[in-house]
């Protein structure tokens, strides 16, 4: 089944991210579920935890991959990062599209738990649409910080059109 219309700078991050059949990926605000889609795309036996802060956006996601959800690939709950509770040492790749936590505020927990949740090896893939070139220094510059002072080793690609750049911290 031919996916349905997801647009180019997912299609790139996802591209990115090199997602394995046997991963585990959770995502941050998944929204409209065109980020779940691509990536349910590439797993065989791995899953995909989803969470959205927005109660709509976990409608959309869950409706967008239904048999994802049945067939039990996918999981999806309203939830805040901060108050995630997944075991630990489990995750692969985590993916988060626009998500503006890793850089308007002090995300220290939120970033501990990650880089205890994620396997050695695993990484974190934070990207923004720079529709605004002027903003991406300062979202670089923080995001990149908050997650080396979690102890992940930072790396940042830039994509000019779609403009992305996406800031990727590695276990």
């Amino acid at each position: 089944m031919p996916l349905q219309t997801i647009p180019a700078r997912i299609r790139w991050a996802v591209e990115l991210m090199d997602v394995q059949p046997s991963d585990h990926v959770l995502e941050i605000g998944c929204g409209p579920g065109a980020g779940a889609e691509l990536i349910l795309s590439r797993l065989d036996t791995g899953k995909l935890f989803a969470i959205d802060r927005s109660e709509s956006g976990v409608d959309r996601t869950k409706r967008r991959n239904a048999k994802a959800v049945e067939a039990g690939k996918l999981t999806v709950r309203q939830i805040d990062l901060a108050t995630l509770r997944v075991p630990v040492k489990r995750l692969n790749k985590v993916f988060a599209f626009n998500v503006n936590l890793f850089w308007v505020r002090d995300c220290a927990d939120e970033v501990a738990l990650l880089h205890d949740r994620l396997l050695p090896g695993g990484a974190i893939f934070l990207f923004y649409e720079a529709n605004r070139a002027e903003l991406v220094p300062n979202i670089v510059k923080k995001a990149s910080a908050a997650l080396e002072a979690g102890g992940f080793r930072v790396s940042v690609v830039e994509q000019k059109a779609p403009a992305v750049v996406g800031i990727i911290g590695r276990r």
